[in-house]
């Protein structure tokens, strides 16, 4: 008994061939690798299912198209979309089979294009090849989604408690500096009754002076 593996095609015996733990399908010993999720290597992945746990698939390709239909459907029911507009709607360009066949805007659920407009709510109705154009119909309400905010309710149900008031805090000078001022008083008094000025660098005549010279001679 002989089979093909499932990516190089190649007919081998079944005993050459192993089936991948995700797929279930046969494949040849060179295109399978041990579990690249678990490292188990009793446990074997085809290469297509391995690079699809590596690398997931990323969001549809016509997912700007979905949500743009979406958002009409919530004002209109038809919307005529040329075909740059779809380009720019899904940010690349549309394959060579939408502009050259009508079959590639089929309504059907197997193609996965057509899931673009059809997960919308939306069908093909009319397609122009040679002006270049799609008209979309509404065939279908999507329920509402419900998101995950909560309805505030008017009712109370704790007793209001008022925001806690901050106390002014009022400018008291530190004791540091009251000290130096007390201290630069005492001091201004004190050479105020010992009969010195208040100008920096006179130093007033001892008694000896004094009763040298009289009170505007001064030796030099």
């Amino acid at each position: 008994m002989k089979d093909e593996c499932g990516i190089c095609k190649r007919v081998l015996s079944y005993s050459r061939l192993r089936k991948c733990e995700r797929c279930k399908k046969l494949y040849c010993r060179d295109c399978m690798v041990p579990d690249v999720a678990t490292g188990d290597p009793t446990v074997l992945l085809c290469l297509n299912c391995a690079r699809r746990v590596v690398s997931p698939r990323p969001h549809s390709k016509y997912e700007g198209l979905t949500r743009h239909l979406k958002f009409r459907g919530a004002f209109t029911s038809q919307v005529k979309l040329t075909f740059a507009r779809i380009d720019g709607l899904i940010g690349t360009n549309l394959p060579m089979a939408a502009y050259r066949n009508q079959t590639w805007w089929s309504n059907s659920a197997s193609v996965a294009h057509a899931k673009g407009w059809l997960d919308a709510g939306w069908e093909v109705q009319e397609v122009n090849l040679k002006e270049g154009f799609a008209i979309f119909k509404k065939v279908r309400v999507l329920p509402k989604t419900r998101g995950s905010r909560k309805k505030a309710t008017s009712e109370i149900t704790q007793p209001f408690t008022p925001v806690p008031v901050c106390p002014v805090k009022r400018n008291v000078p530190s004791k540091t500096k009251a000290s130096k001022l007390y201290a630069r008083i005492l001091n201004m008094e004190r050479q105020r009754k010992q009969g010195h000025s208040g100008a920096r660098g006179f130093k007033p005549k001892s008694p000896y002076e004094k009763r040298l010279f009289g009170s505007d001679k001064k030796p030099h």
